[in-house]
């Protein structure tokens, strides 16, 4: 299984507003793909169903997220920033290596928690260095063929 590599796109159209007038907003989404140019397609194929009109994508960012936790009960998306900590087998001094992800949670609180629960049974000390919300309005994993990359159904 290869590492997901999210992209960060943004997607400027004009949205209907509550109280009726149309406003031009960006928003922005994450997008699992191999490249840019498959991380372009891949939004404009995800975005199509749900704006009418015209519609741009005005940036692609790389990301380094390296997990998403999703909780389909929620609507935020938070990230969350830990460390793994490790110990240099040399100086014999505490080394942390930063790690991002994506929780998908209605509070801080609720999204420290679900970053907690998924991290059970984690072998490495790790601790959580920060937890903020962001503007990610969705977030849009790599579609999974029916083939296990072998050629053969997953069954």
């Amino acid at each position: 299984m290869t590492m997901a590599l999210w992209f960060e796109c943004k997607v400027r159209f004009d949205k209907m507003m509550e109280n009726g007038s149309v406003k031009k907003v960006t928003e922005s989404y994450l997008v699992d793909a191999l490249s840019f140019t498959e991380a372009e397609a891949r939004i404009i194929e995800e975005c199509k169903p749900y704006i009418s009109g015209d519609f741009s994508i005005p940036a692609i960012k790389k990301t380094n997220i390296a997990e998403i936790f999703f909780n389909n009960c929620a609507d935020k998306w938070w990230s969350v920033k830990y460390n793994i900590i490790t110990i240099d087998e040399k100086s014999a001094k505490e080394r942390r290596t930063a790690v991002y992800v994506m929780v998908q949670a209605d509070s801080q609180q609720e999204a420290t928690d679900t970053f907690n629960k998924g991290m059970k049974g984690t072998m490495a000390d790790f601790e959580i260095e920060k937890v903020a919300e962001t503007k990610i309005i969705d977030i849009y994993p790599a579609k999974l063929s029916s083939t296990n990359g072998t050629g053969k159904a997953d069954g």
